[in-house]
């Protein structure tokens, strides 16, 4: 597996962004014990020139690991020819035990560093630059979460057998999975829908109402909300087949790719409201925070709902 054109290039950039990660730890951390804004000392200049060169450290690796992020899902994509009875990205990462916890590592990792960069840029706004130590103590957080996240990386890859039958999404997503994902399957699936509504009322009285903490703490509900929801309830209807509940397939070309669609939608809206608190921190302006995520809630949310009203219109029953 390790062989693999794609894989390989994966593990360079995560590579590259090793050692960058390592410099701007190292940096980060004597950062936090030596920061003094009020010093004038030749120590504290060094500082503040060290500053800025973890901070377009951090700019780099976070605008390349947007794409990566993206190049990741469709190499997984495309693995999945190379495994026996993996019929998408889900079998490719069935195959691996740290195939899920590395996917949910990887999106934590990019909704941490955007919320650093927000953070440091409301940082220069101060003259004083109060929030320096803060924003150095939390990228050290997010430093090693990333280089746990590329350990994890290397781990799945080289623990992919590709001699063994993988297990497919069909099988995995159903009432008959051995895995912790059968689970789901006894609860009734109207019961996803009842709440994902639920939660999205709760987020538009939130919004009308503007309680920043509120709002934030409810994006956070919403994206495991909307994530269950779409695997239960919504994802049979965009595939028009009532046994098929995979998340990713909705990523392949058959679908028109809508899934990048709902995810991208997804995920920008909860992390703008998520960033709510921050706005807080450093005075940004919140009505800007409340527009984007909502818009973009809407979107996903007015989406999701168009294909089982769709497939109803057109046949007159539901699945």
């Amino acid at each position: 597996m390790l062989l693999i054109p794609n894989v390989q290039i994966i593990l360079f950039i995560d590579f590259i962004f090793f050692i960058l990660l390592f410099i701007s730890l190292t940096i980060s951390t004597n950062l936090v014990l030596k920061w003094n804004f009020a010093s004038n000392s030749q120590v504290q200049y060094g500082l503040e020139k060290q500053s800025y060169l973890v901070s377009t450290i951090v700019k780099y690796i976070f605008f390349i690991k947007l794409p990566l992020f993206l190049f990741f899902i469709y190499s997984l994509d495309s693995l999945s020819d190379l495994i026996v009875g993996a019929m998408c990205s889900a079998g490719v990462i069935d195959s691996s035990s740290y195939g899920i916890p590395l996917l949910i590592l990887k999106l934590v990792n990019l909704y941490f560093f955007g919320f650093w960069l927000i953070i440091h840029y409301g940082d220069l706004k101060f003259k004083d630059l109060r929030l320096t130590r803060f924003k150095f103590s939390f990228l050290i957080v997010a430093s090693i979460s990333i280089i746990f996240e590329i350990i994890l990386e290397f781990l799945m890859f080289e623990s992919i057998d590709l001699t063994k039958i993988a297990v497919c999404c069909g099988s995995l997503f159903s009432n008959a999975s051995v895995s912790y994902l059968g689970i789901l399957f006894e609860i009734d699936t109207w019961n996803y829908l009842y709440i994902f509504y639920l939660s999205f009322i709760l987020l538009f009285v939130s919004f009308l109402k503007r309680h920043d903490y509120m709002y934030s703490f409810l994006n956070i509900i919403f994206i495991t909300i909307s994530i269950l929801s779409l695997i239960m309830f919504f994802s049979p209807y965009i595939y028009e087949l009532p046994t098929h509940h995979c998340p990713f397939c909705i990523l392949q070309k058959e679908y028109f790719y809508i899934g990048y669609f709902l995810y991208i939608s997804l995920f920008l809206g909860t992390f703008f409201g998520i960033a709510l608190i921050i706005s807080n921190m450093i005075g940004g302006k919140k009505r800007f925070y409340y527009n984007f995520s909502f818009f973009f809630i809407c979107l996903y949310v007015t989406f999701v709902t168009y294909f089982p009203v769709s497939y109803y219109l057109r046949n007159g029953v539901l699945l």
